[in-house]
Protein backbone atom coordinates (compact mmCIF):
# COMPACT_ATOMS: atom_id res chain seq x y z
CA UNK A 1 0.00 0.00 0.00
CA UNK A 2 1.54 3.31 -1.29
CA UNK A 3 2.15 6.01 2.08
CA UNK A 4 1.98 8.96 -0.38
CA UNK A 5 5.62 9.62 0.45
CA UNK A 6 8.13 9.55 -2.64
CA UNK A 7 10.84 7.12 -1.77
CA UNK A 8 13.25 9.50 -2.97
CA UNK A 9 12.47 12.05 -0.53
CA UNK A 10 15.00 12.34 2.55
CA UNK A 11 13.26 12.53 5.55
CA UNK A 12 12.74 15.95 7.24
CA UNK A 13 14.63 16.25 10.33
CA UNK A 14 12.46 17.42 13.55
CA UNK A 15 14.09 20.93 13.38
CA UNK A 16 13.10 21.81 9.85
CA UNK A 17 9.39 20.13 10.34
CA UNK A 18 9.04 23.04 13.05
CA UNK A 19 9.45 25.77 10.54
CA UNK A 20 5.93 26.83 10.62
CA UNK A 21 3.74 28.06 7.14
CA UNK A 22 6.60 27.36 4.68
CA UNK A 23 6.14 23.64 3.26
CA UNK A 24 8.20 24.44 0.19
CA UNK A 25 11.22 25.99 2.10
CA UNK A 26 10.64 23.10 4.42
CA UNK A 27 10.97 20.63 1.79
CA UNK A 28 14.07 22.19 0.18
CA UNK A 29 15.90 22.35 3.09
CA UNK A 30 14.98 18.70 3.98
CA UNK A 31 17.15 17.72 0.97
CA UNK A 32 19.57 20.77 1.55
CA UNK A 33 21.05 18.81 5.13
CA UNK A 34 21.68 16.12 3.33
CA UNK A 35 23.42 17.54 0.34
CA UNK A 36 24.62 21.32 1.51
CA UNK A 37 25.55 23.56 -1.31
CA UNK A 38 28.01 26.45 0.27
CA UNK A 39 25.69 29.23 0.21
CA UNK A 40 22.25 29.99 0.36
CA UNK A 41 19.88 33.38 -0.06
CA UNK A 42 16.89 33.10 2.32
CA UNK A 43 14.92 35.63 0.46
CA UNK A 44 11.54 37.45 2.23
CA UNK A 45 9.33 39.94 4.00
CA UNK A 46 10.34 40.40 7.42
CA UNK A 47 8.07 38.31 9.58
CA UNK A 48 7.68 35.52 6.81
CA UNK A 49 10.02 32.62 8.72
CA UNK A 50 13.27 32.86 6.83
CA UNK A 51 15.54 33.63 10.34
CA UNK A 52 13.89 30.58 11.97
CA UNK A 53 14.28 28.64 8.54
CA UNK A 54 18.00 29.80 8.51
CA UNK A 55 18.33 28.66 12.19
CA UNK A 56 17.10 25.30 11.56
CA UNK A 57 19.16 24.56 8.77
CA UNK A 58 22.17 26.05 10.86
CA UNK A 59 20.81 23.52 14.09
CA UNK A 60 20.46 20.61 11.27
CA UNK A 61 24.54 21.09 10.20
CA UNK A 62 26.02 21.39 13.39
CA UNK A 63 23.53 18.82 15.08
CA UNK A 64 25.55 15.39 15.25
CA UNK A 65 21.92 13.16 15.09
CA UNK A 66 21.31 15.26 12.23
CA UNK A 67 18.99 18.43 13.02
CA UNK A 68 16.94 16.50 16.09
CA UNK A 69 15.93 19.89 17.67
CA UNK A 70 16.77 18.67 21.19
CA UNK A 71 20.28 18.26 22.02
CA UNK A 72 23.00 21.05 22.70
CA UNK A 73 24.26 21.74 19.55
CA UNK A 74 20.26 22.37 18.12
CA UNK A 75 19.58 24.32 21.67
CA UNK A 76 22.73 27.00 20.42
CA UNK A 77 22.28 27.52 16.80
CA UNK A 78 18.50 27.79 16.71
CA UNK A 79 19.84 30.67 19.52
CA UNK A 80 22.68 31.71 17.19
CA UNK A 81 24.73 30.96 19.78
CA UNK A 82 26.48 28.17 18.61
CA UNK A 83 30.66 28.06 18.65
CA UNK A 84 30.53 27.32 14.94
CA UNK A 85 27.71 29.74 14.00
CA UNK A 86 28.88 33.45 12.97
CA UNK A 87 26.69 35.94 12.75
CA UNK A 88 27.07 39.42 10.51
CA UNK A 89 24.68 42.29 10.37
CA UNK A 90 24.39 45.66 9.98
CA UNK A 91 25.96 47.56 13.17
CA UNK A 92 24.63 51.13 11.72
CA UNK A 93 23.02 52.04 8.17
CA UNK A 94 25.35 49.12 6.16
CA UNK A 95 27.48 46.24 6.67
CA UNK A 96 31.21 47.67 6.12
CA UNK A 97 34.39 46.47 4.64
CA UNK A 98 36.51 46.57 7.88
CA UNK A 99 40.00 48.12 7.61
CA UNK A 100 41.16 44.29 8.48
CA UNK A 101 40.60 40.67 9.36
CA UNK A 102 40.68 42.05 13.11
CA UNK A 103 37.81 44.82 12.77
CA UNK A 104 35.11 42.56 13.96
CA UNK A 105 31.30 42.60 12.56
CA UNK A 106 32.78 43.34 8.93
CA UNK A 107 33.24 42.19 6.07
CA UNK A 108 36.70 41.19 6.42
CA UNK A 109 36.50 40.02 9.01
CA UNK A 110 33.84 37.07 8.39
CA UNK A 111 36.03 36.72 5.41
CA UNK A 112 38.62 35.85 7.58
CA UNK A 113 36.45 33.64 10.15
CA UNK A 114 35.58 31.58 6.92
CA UNK A 115 39.09 30.19 6.87
CA UNK A 116 39.84 28.93 10.42
CA UNK A 117 39.03 26.05 11.91
CA UNK A 118 36.19 25.69 13.61
CA UNK A 119 35.63 25.44 18.05
CA UNK A 120 34.28 22.52 17.52
CA UNK A 121 34.27 19.39 14.67
CA UNK A 122 32.38 19.41 12.46
CA UNK A 123 30.73 22.18 9.89
CA UNK A 124 30.81 26.14 10.43
CA UNK A 125 27.98 28.15 9.25
CA UNK A 126 28.39 32.08 8.35
CA UNK A 127 25.50 34.27 8.39
CA UNK A 128 25.16 37.49 6.64
CA UNK A 129 21.77 39.25 8.08
CA UNK A 130 20.18 41.83 5.94
CA UNK A 131 22.32 41.33 3.34
CA UNK A 132 20.94 43.44 0.88
CA UNK A 133 22.71 46.34 3.13
CA UNK A 134 26.48 45.33 2.15
CA UNK A 135 28.50 48.16 1.38
CA UNK A 136 29.84 47.85 -2.48
CA UNK A 137 33.36 47.51 -1.45
CA UNK A 138 32.21 44.91 1.36
CA UNK A 139 30.36 42.89 -1.35
CA UNK A 140 33.32 42.23 -3.07
CA UNK A 141 35.20 41.36 -0.17
CA UNK A 142 32.00 37.99 0.36
CA UNK A 143 32.07 37.38 -3.30
CA UNK A 144 35.78 36.12 -2.97
CA UNK A 145 34.87 33.97 -0.39
CA UNK A 146 32.07 32.31 -2.53
CA UNK A 147 34.26 32.03 -5.15
CA UNK A 148 36.34 29.97 -3.32
CA UNK A 149 34.37 28.86 -0.35
CA UNK A 150 36.55 27.10 2.36
CA UNK A 151 35.78 23.16 2.70
CA UNK A 152 32.75 22.48 5.54
CA UNK A 153 31.51 26.10 5.20
CA UNK A 154 28.09 26.79 4.86
CA UNK A 155 26.66 30.52 3.64
CA UNK A 156 23.26 31.85 4.74
CA UNK A 157 22.95 35.08 3.27
CA UNK A 158 19.45 36.86 4.40
CA UNK A 159 17.33 39.44 2.91
CA UNK A 160 14.21 41.06 2.63
CA UNK A 161 15.35 42.88 -0.56
CA UNK A 162 17.07 40.46 -2.67
CA UNK A 163 17.02 42.41 -6.10
CA UNK A 164 19.18 44.79 -4.21
CA UNK A 165 22.09 42.39 -3.60
CA UNK A 166 24.55 42.15 -6.46
CA UNK A 167 23.97 39.76 -9.56
CA UNK A 168 27.08 38.02 -8.47
CA UNK A 169 26.37 37.53 -4.99
CA UNK A 170 22.79 35.93 -5.99
CA UNK A 171 24.03 33.95 -9.04
CA UNK A 172 26.68 32.09 -5.99
CA UNK A 173 23.68 31.08 -3.89
CA UNK A 174 20.64 28.70 -3.90
CA UNK A 175 17.87 31.12 -3.16
CA UNK A 176 15.00 29.88 -0.77
CA UNK A 177 11.71 32.12 -0.95
CA UNK A 178 9.58 32.34 2.00
CA UNK A 179 5.99 34.52 0.90
CA UNK A 180 4.44 36.38 3.87
CA UNK A 181 2.13 34.23 5.91
CA UNK A 182 -1.26 34.36 5.99
CA UNK A 183 -3.37 35.82 8.38
CA UNK A 184 -5.70 32.52 9.24
CA UNK A 185 -2.06 30.96 9.46
CA UNK A 186 -0.56 33.36 11.91
CA UNK A 187 -3.96 33.35 14.08
CA UNK A 188 -4.68 29.71 13.71
CA UNK A 189 -1.01 28.96 14.86
CA UNK A 190 -1.52 31.05 18.09
CA UNK A 191 -4.63 29.91 18.98
CA UNK A 192 -3.46 26.27 18.68
CA UNK A 193 -0.19 27.58 20.73
CA UNK A 194 -3.17 28.49 23.78
CA UNK A 195 -4.30 32.02 23.20
CA UNK A 196 -7.04 33.72 22.91
CA UNK A 197 -8.46 34.06 18.85
CA UNK A 198 -9.25 38.05 19.62
CA UNK A 199 -5.95 38.81 21.11
CA UNK A 200 -4.31 36.42 18.66
CA UNK A 201 -5.97 38.33 15.74
CA UNK A 202 -5.67 41.51 16.86
CA UNK A 203 -1.36 40.62 17.32
CA UNK A 204 -1.68 39.45 14.12
CA UNK A 205 -3.10 42.58 12.25
CA UNK A 206 -0.95 44.81 14.78
CA UNK A 207 2.35 43.04 13.27
CA UNK A 208 1.78 42.86 10.12
CA UNK A 209 1.72 39.01 9.64
CA UNK A 210 4.99 38.60 10.93
CA UNK A 211 4.54 35.40 13.19
CA UNK A 212 7.58 36.10 16.25
CA UNK A 213 6.37 39.44 16.90
CA UNK A 214 2.69 38.32 16.62
CA UNK A 215 3.84 35.67 19.36
CA UNK A 216 5.48 38.43 21.62
CA UNK A 217 2.45 40.59 21.05
CA UNK A 218 0.08 38.10 22.34
CA UNK A 219 1.47 36.85 25.42
CA UNK A 220 3.17 39.55 26.77
CA UNK A 221 0.63 41.52 29.04
CA UNK A 222 2.66 44.55 28.39
CA UNK A 223 3.14 44.08 24.92
CA UNK A 224 0.67 46.67 24.11
CA UNK A 225 2.13 49.50 25.79
CA UNK A 226 3.89 51.01 23.01
CA UNK A 227 0.48 51.67 21.08
CA UNK A 228 -1.13 52.96 24.34
CA UNK A 229 1.08 55.47 24.80
CA UNK A 230 1.35 56.28 20.99
CA UNK A 231 -2.24 56.82 20.99
CA UNK A 232 -2.56 58.68 24.40
CA UNK A 233 0.21 60.60 23.21
CA UNK A 234 -0.84 61.79 20.19
CA UNK A 235 -4.64 62.27 21.38
CA UNK A 236 -2.70 64.81 24.32
CA UNK A 237 -0.89 66.39 20.99
CA UNK A 238 -3.97 67.22 19.01
CA UNK A 239 -6.04 69.12 22.06
CA UNK A 240 -3.44 71.29 23.72
CA UNK A 241 -1.46 72.96 21.26
CA UNK A 242 2.34 73.41 20.50
CA UNK A 243 3.44 72.70 23.94
CA UNK A 244 1.55 69.68 24.06
CA UNK A 245 2.63 68.46 21.41
CA UNK A 246 6.27 68.69 22.17
CA UNK A 247 5.41 66.84 25.66
CA UNK A 248 3.87 64.22 23.51
CA UNK A 249 7.45 63.99 21.79
CA UNK A 250 9.05 63.86 25.66
CA UNK A 251 6.70 61.14 26.47
CA UNK A 252 6.95 58.58 23.62
CA UNK A 253 10.87 59.21 23.90
CA UNK A 254 10.69 58.19 27.81
CA UNK A 255 8.51 54.93 27.38
CA UNK A 256 11.32 54.18 24.80
CA UNK A 257 14.49 54.46 27.00
CA UNK A 258 12.08 52.64 29.68
CA UNK A 259 11.72 49.59 27.20
CA UNK A 260 15.31 49.63 26.58
CA UNK A 261 16.33 49.35 30.06
CA UNK A 262 13.81 46.50 30.30
CA UNK A 263 15.84 44.95 28.05
CA UNK A 264 19.02 44.96 30.25
CA UNK A 265 18.84 41.43 31.98
CA UNK A 266 18.33 39.65 29.26
CA UNK A 267 22.25 39.36 28.26
CA UNK A 268 22.65 37.73 31.93
CA UNK A 269 20.01 34.65 30.71
CA UNK A 270 21.69 34.59 26.94
CA UNK A 271 25.67 34.51 28.78
CA UNK A 272 24.43 31.65 31.46
CA UNK A 273 24.95 27.96 29.75
CA UNK A 274 28.71 29.61 29.09
CA UNK A 275 29.81 30.25 32.69
CA UNK A 276 30.86 27.50 35.38
CA UNK A 277 29.00 27.07 38.19
CA UNK A 278 31.22 30.11 40.04
CA UNK A 279 29.72 32.01 36.88
CA UNK A 280 33.04 32.74 34.75
CA UNK A 281 33.22 32.24 31.26
CA UNK A 282 34.54 28.95 30.42
CA UNK A 283 37.33 29.35 28.03
CA UNK A 284 36.54 27.62 24.77
CA UNK A 285 33.05 30.01 24.83
CA UNK A 286 35.07 33.01 25.40
CA UNK A 287 34.39 34.05 21.32
CA UNK A 288 30.99 32.79 21.78
CA UNK A 289 30.07 35.35 25.05
CA UNK A 290 32.42 38.03 23.23
CA UNK A 291 30.18 37.97 20.14
CA UNK A 292 26.93 37.39 22.62
CA UNK A 293 28.04 40.99 24.57
CA UNK A 294 28.43 42.59 21.30
CA UNK A 295 24.68 41.52 19.85
CA UNK A 296 23.27 42.35 23.04
CA UNK A 297 25.23 46.09 22.81
CA UNK A 298 23.59 46.32 19.23
CA UNK A 299 20.13 45.10 20.36
CA UNK A 300 20.35 47.54 23.15
CA UNK A 301 21.10 50.30 21.10
CA UNK A 302 18.41 49.45 18.38
CA UNK A 303 15.76 48.95 20.96
CA UNK A 304 14.67 52.70 21.32
CA UNK A 305 14.12 52.80 17.79
CA UNK A 306 12.49 49.64 17.45
CA UNK A 307 9.94 51.00 20.47
CA UNK A 308 9.20 54.13 17.95
CA UNK A 309 8.62 52.16 15.31
CA UNK A 310 6.36 49.87 16.85
CA UNK A 311 4.75 52.96 18.46
CA UNK A 312 4.31 55.14 14.96
CA UNK A 313 3.00 52.09 13.12
CA UNK A 314 0.54 51.40 15.84
CA UNK A 315 -0.23 55.26 15.30
CA UNK A 316 -0.23 54.83 11.70
CA UNK A 317 -3.27 51.89 11.89
CA UNK A 318 -5.57 53.55 13.72
CA UNK A 319 -5.56 56.48 11.67
CA UNK A 320 -6.23 53.49 8.93
CA UNK A 321 -9.00 52.56 11.08
CA UNK A 322 -10.42 55.45 11.17
CA UNK A 323 -10.51 55.64 7.45
CA UNK A 324 -12.01 52.40 7.29
CA UNK A 325 -14.52 53.64 9.72
CA UNK A 326 -15.54 56.61 7.27
CA UNK A 327 -16.07 54.44 4.48
CA UNK A 328 -17.84 52.01 6.09
CA UNK A 329 -15.32 49.57 6.52
CA UNK A 330 -15.97 48.61 10.15
CA UNK A 331 -15.31 44.94 9.38
CA UNK A 332 -11.52 46.15 8.38
CA UNK A 333 -10.25 47.54 11.54
CA UNK A 334 -6.70 46.23 12.60
CA UNK A 335 -7.60 47.50 16.16
CA UNK A 336 -10.61 45.13 16.37
CA UNK A 337 -10.49 45.52 20.26
CA UNK A 338 -11.75 49.18 19.90
CA UNK A 339 -14.69 48.97 17.36
CA UNK A 340 -16.28 51.25 20.31
CA UNK A 341 -13.91 54.13 20.77
CA UNK A 342 -13.30 54.55 17.26
CA UNK A 343 -17.04 54.95 15.99
CA UNK A 344 -17.71 57.18 19.24
CA UNK A 345 -16.59 60.76 19.42
CA UNK A 346 -13.98 61.93 19.07
CA UNK A 347 -12.50 59.55 16.69
CA UNK A 348 -15.94 59.38 14.66
CA UNK A 349 -15.10 62.78 13.92
CA UNK A 350 -12.75 62.32 11.95
CA UNK A 351 -13.25 62.44 7.97
CA UNK A 352 -11.36 59.64 5.63
CA UNK A 353 -8.97 62.77 3.79
CA UNK A 354 -7.96 63.87 7.41
CA UNK A 355 -7.74 60.76 8.69
CA UNK A 356 -5.34 60.23 5.94
CA UNK A 357 -3.51 63.07 5.93
CA UNK A 358 -2.61 62.00 9.82
CA UNK A 359 -1.52 58.63 8.84
CA UNK A 360 0.96 59.56 6.07
CA UNK A 361 2.63 61.99 8.29
CA UNK A 362 3.34 59.00 10.95
CA UNK A 363 4.63 57.43 7.78
CA UNK A 364 6.70 59.76 7.45
CA UNK A 365 8.46 59.80 10.51
CA UNK A 366 8.51 56.25 10.38
CA UNK A 367 10.63 56.85 7.54
CA UNK A 368 12.84 59.46 8.49
CA UNK A 369 13.40 57.06 11.68
CA UNK A 370 14.11 54.09 9.98
CA UNK A 371 17.39 56.42 8.23
CA UNK A 372 19.86 55.67 10.98
CA UNK A 373 21.70 58.66 9.98
CA UNK A 374 18.78 60.45 11.71
CA UNK A 375 20.66 60.81 14.91
CA UNK A 376 18.09 62.53 17.16
CA UNK A 377 14.81 60.37 17.05
CA UNK A 378 13.30 63.04 19.43
CA UNK A 379 13.28 66.16 16.43
CA UNK A 380 11.18 63.62 14.35
CA UNK A 381 8.35 62.53 16.94
CA UNK A 382 8.31 66.26 17.58
CA UNK A 383 8.10 67.64 14.19
CA UNK A 384 5.39 64.89 13.64
CA UNK A 385 3.07 65.78 16.43
CA UNK A 386 3.47 69.55 15.50
CA UNK A 387 2.05 68.37 12.17
CA UNK A 388 -0.42 66.03 13.93
CA UNK A 389 -1.20 69.00 16.27
CA UNK A 390 -2.35 71.07 13.25
CA UNK A 391 -4.44 68.97 11.15
CA UNK A 392 -7.79 69.53 11.67
CA UNK A 393 -10.27 66.67 11.51
CA UNK A 394 -11.65 67.22 8.67
CA UNK A 395 -10.21 67.71 5.29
Amino acid sequence: MSTGVSADLPPVPPVIADVPGQDHAVAFLARAVHRPAHAYLFSGPEGSGKRLAMRALAAALLCPHGGCGACRACRLALGERHSNMLVLEPAGPDILVGKDASDPNTARWLAAQAYLTPLEPGKKVLVVLQADRLRVEAADVLLKVLEEPPPETVFALLSARPDDLPDTIRSRCQQIAFPPLSEEFVVSTLVKEGLDPVRARLACRLAGGNLGRARRLARDERALDFRDVALKAAASARHGGTAAALAAAETLTAAAKEFRGRLGDELAADLAPFLDERGRPEDHFRSVIRRLEEQHERRLRRAEREFLDWSLLALAASYRDLVAIAAGGENLLINIDRPGELSAPPASQWSSGAAGLAMGAVEEARADLADETNLNPRLILERMFLRLAAHPAHA
